[in-house]
């Protein structure tokens, strides 16, 4: 597999779809949208159809800013901005459509160009999303072509259809499971189903995908046409891989109490979810996929370029969106660039320091263990190695080349109280800095490399430890081989070995509780400040409405003589305003007023 892979979007579907492109799907959007014998009649137009939908996935960096598409407990922004973290902070959930221009979430003017990231958003993408694989297997009888042809159409068709249904319950919970094509003239009257319903229903769909599609596209006849170029098109492990989150969800306490009102586990829909995962990581032992585990010396090249050319995210990326303009994603004001001296783009956010404590030793332990060797009042020495990579310190080398004298000061970060690289109400006022997602030198004195920041859905080190937490809550015990697999505790190892962090200690495995804080600690660490692990993890836990999660804080210390950090304290900087209607979003007001059964999520 080569490193510079692609999807080629065959430009029929422009033409075919220019009419359609703007339509709101639960205004009932037209069922002819597209020539009733062009769109289908071989394997390259109606692969030109079918290849709309990956345009249809957002690019949440590039829709947002200044990391406004983490919407969890990793970051605090500047203060005096109206992001949509600061305002679910506010306890203000409306915001993810009110305040468009900063939610990756909603975009009401959709824009088919396969280009830009930009005019598309989760809810208006994901019902026209629908609404388009309901057409093509509607269709599927025109395509003139082999069988191989015919099951790579509608493996593509039936994985999508049940992505943009699971994507949009991840949020809003529950809705109607859309599987035909609604004549213009019908009456709505579709119920919103139970979450754990839908999840059957999204079920369905994803492993009848996973059944028709291949392991590695490079491999087929049709795929050959773009061979070496199939990195982003969907295949059978990732329709797998969503198939077992699918099943997780379902199992996992918020979407079991919103089905059964129990605020546990649901243990069955744990071991579907473990079955899964556990065919995926059966084909990557045997190596039938190119996915595998990066090495932890090529660990940044799951997130930005920095220079180089090919897509973020191979080896490990399972799913991921369409490469667009990458201008803004690398640009000295977008997503992507970091605090070196004034305030630029993504500089504005800065780690949330309690999230930052969720980063243990590098013996493996959690900075809270008595035997971690952590020291307060030094708390930066012997961390995980994840630790240093994601996160600025003080006293870290920012600046690479020649300054001016009047900016040597921002060589090294100062992050103490009145350093020069912390802002109290801006940049650095956490005492931290990010840069997991990019280079050191994406600063204004280094002058912004050419980098590019691309970032995964789904990737190979969330399914080792989504398949933990499923055999863990499916078969109650971290050392349990689940489905004739692995135990959770070697799958959780797998990451920690990969980062030469200690492996998890005997004491946690014993513990069913203990193993699973670590759990949560790990996939905070590995996964943190990517997409909305973080966000929907505190969600799908019930854990999102707990004190500890709310509060954002900083790291406050002086220096001494020596330099030594001294009067080192956390302060809390922000408390997230959460009521339990916030576990979900609210629907849109016109949407829900469409008709009867579409009823509002409960408290808004």
């Amino acid at each position: 597999m080569k490193r510079y892979p692609h999807i080629i979007i065959i430009c029929l579907f422009l033409v075919l779809t220019a009419l359609a492109g703007c339509t709101r799907y639960l205004d009932r959007a037209p069922a002819a949208d597209v020539s009733p014998t062009d769109a289908y009649i071989n394997f390259t137009n109606f692969q030109g159809f079918t290849e709309e939908l990956y345009s249809l996935v957002p690019e949440y960096t590039s829709k947002t800013w200044a990391c406004d598409w983490i919407l969890g407990d990793e970051i605090i922004h500047k203060t005096g901005v109206t992001w949509l973290n600061e305002q679910l902070d506010n306890g203000d959930s409306w915001s993810w459509t009110t305040g468009e221009w900063i939610s990756w979430l909603d975009a009401p003017n959709y824009n088919p160009d396969p280009t830009t990231g930009f005019g598309k958003g989760l809810w208006p993408n994901s019902w026209y999303g629908i609404h388009k694989t309901n057409l093509g297997l509607a269709n599927l009888d025109k395509l003139n072509g082999t069988q191989e042809e015919k099951d790579l159409i509608k493996g593509q068709l039936l994985f999508f259809r049940g992505w943009f249904h699971f994507q949009l319950m991840t949020y809003w919970g529950g809705l109607p499971y859309i599987d035909t094509v609604l004549s213009p003239s019908a009456k709505l009257n579709l119920p919103r189903l139970g979450y754990q319903q839908m999840a059957d229903r999204v079920a369905a769909d994803l492993r009848a995908a996973a059944d028709l599609l291949p392991v590695n596209w490079d491999n087929t006849d049709a795929g050959k046409a773009t061979l070496g170029k199939n990195q982003l098109r969907i295949t059978k492990v990732a329709a797998l891989g969503y198939l077992g989150k699918n099943y997780l969800y379902a199992g996992s306490p918020l979407m079991n109490r919103a089905s059964t009102g129990n605020t546990g586990y649901n243990a069955d829909y744990c071991k579907k979810a473990a079955d899964a995962f556990a065919e995926l990581l059966k084909l990557v032992d045997s190596r039938a996929t190119w996915i595998k585990l990066i090495d932890f010396a090529h660990y940044s090249d799951l997130f930005f370029t920095n220079g180089g050319s090919f897509i973020p995210g191979y080896p490990e990326a399972i799913f991921q969106n369409p490469v667009y303009s990458s201008w803004f994603a690398g640009c000295p004001w977008g997503p992507s660039s970091i605090f070196a001296e004034g305030n630029i783009g993504g500089g504005y956010a800065s780690p949330n320091a309690r999230f930052v404590q969720n980063y243990g030793m590098a013996n493996g332990l959690p900075i809270d263990d008595p035997q971690s060797g952590y020291d307060p009042a030094n708390p930066w020495v012997n961390r995980d190695p994840r630790f240093y990579h994601d996160i600025v310190i003080d006293k870290d080398q920012i600046i690479k080349g020649s300054a001016p004298a009047d900016k040597e000061k921002f060589r090294y970060a100062n992050l103490s109280n009145n350093g020069a690289s912390r802002d109290n109400s801006a940049i650095g006022r956490t005492g931290y800095l990010l840069r997991k997602l990019t280079p050191m030198t994406a600063n204004n004195i280094d002058n912004f490399p050419n980098n590019y920041m691309h970032l995964s859905y789904m990737r190979l080190a969330d399914v080792y430890l989504m398949y933990a937490e499923a055999v863990l809550q499916g078969y109650g015990a971290a050392t349990s081989a689940g489905p004739n697999y692995i135990t959770p505790e070697d799958a959780l190892n797998k990451i920690r070995d990969r980062c030469g962090a200690g492996r998890v200690a005997a004491k946690y495995v014993a513990d069913k509780d203990k193993f699973m804080s670590e759990l949560i600690r790990e996939r905070a660490m590995e996964l943190g400040f990517e997409e909305e692990f973080r966000y929907n993890d505190l969600r799908r836990w019930l854990l999102a409405g707990q004190q500890q999660y709310r509060e954002k804080t900083s790291i406050d210390f002086d220096r001494d003589g020596s330099g030594k950090p001294i009067n080192v304290r956390e302060k809390v900087l922000v408390t997230r305003k959460f009521e339990d209607k916030n576990y979900w979003l609210p629907l849109k007001i016109n949407d829900v007023n469409l008709y009867l059964t579409f009823s509002q999520n409960a408290g808004y």
